[in-house]
């Protein structure tokens, strides 16, 4: 049956070619690729309306945020990201975009953003461009905080812990000082005590050096 499906279609673009010339050839190529891209796309963010589209605003599309303020989600821990959807839910973690938006979310719909953008590749933060002294200095209080050690080779995450490499400086920086003012906190109590041993220049230079990683490792 699927050989004489195959052999039906070749038949009839082979007559719409005779009749209507090449151009009838290049509509069914476009058409093809419309539908193969709508397929791939729904395959990987489900069908309309996308859960994912209420994140694009500030993460960007497929989580590449392209602003420094907002985090990329692409490619972070699967379990980082529910962790932090469901304490935005809770009220445990406070944020006036987030939580909101968090609170609508079920079990479910926390698994399955958790999951798209765990499996998003990473991408540079080619829109930054760091200060090479702060970077240097950020780069020796990395390596003296032991940044690697729950944060993984490269700082790229796993599990529980996010990956720093490559994300936003202005996140970065705002999420080092909130740690160090006490405005967020992680169950551990890890960040919090860490970043209350960093002077401001330290934090700053701390993100120059992050925000200038790699997301992956070469």
């Amino acid at each position: 049956m699927k050989k004489l499906i195959a052999l039906s279609v070749v038949a009839l673009i082979a007559g719409l070619v005779a009749f209507y010339g090449r151009d009838a050839l290049d509509l069914y190529r476009l058409m093809d690729h419309i539908a193969t891209s709508s397929e791939t796309s729904e395959a990987d963010g489900g069908p309309w309306p996308r859960l994912t589209d209420a994140c694009a605003g500030c993460h960007g599309r497929q989580g590449h945020s392209q602003h420094q303020q907002y985090p990329s989600l692409a490619g972070q821990p699967a379990p980082y990201l529910a962790a932090q959807l469901q304490r935005f839910a809770s009220g445990e973690r406070a944020s006036p975009n987030m939580s909101p938006l968090a609170m609508t979310l079920s079990e479910a719909d926390i698994q399955f953003l958790s999951a798209y953008f765990a499996k998003q590749p990473a991408a540079s933060n080619g829109s930054f461009q760091p200060d090479a002294t702060l970077q240097a200095k950020g780069e020796k209080l990395a390596a003296n905080g032991g940044c690697a050690a729950c944060h993984g080779e490269g700082l790229l995450g796993h599990d529980q812990y996010p990956r720093l490499a490559g994300q936003g400086h202005d996140y970065l920086l705002a999420q080092l000082n909130d740690f160090a003012q006490g405005r967020r906190q992680d169950p551990t109590g890890a960040m919090t005590a860490i970043a209350a041993t960093l002077s401001d220049g330290d934090r700053q230079a701390l993100a120059h050096y992050l925000a200038a990683l790699p997301p992956a490792v070469k």
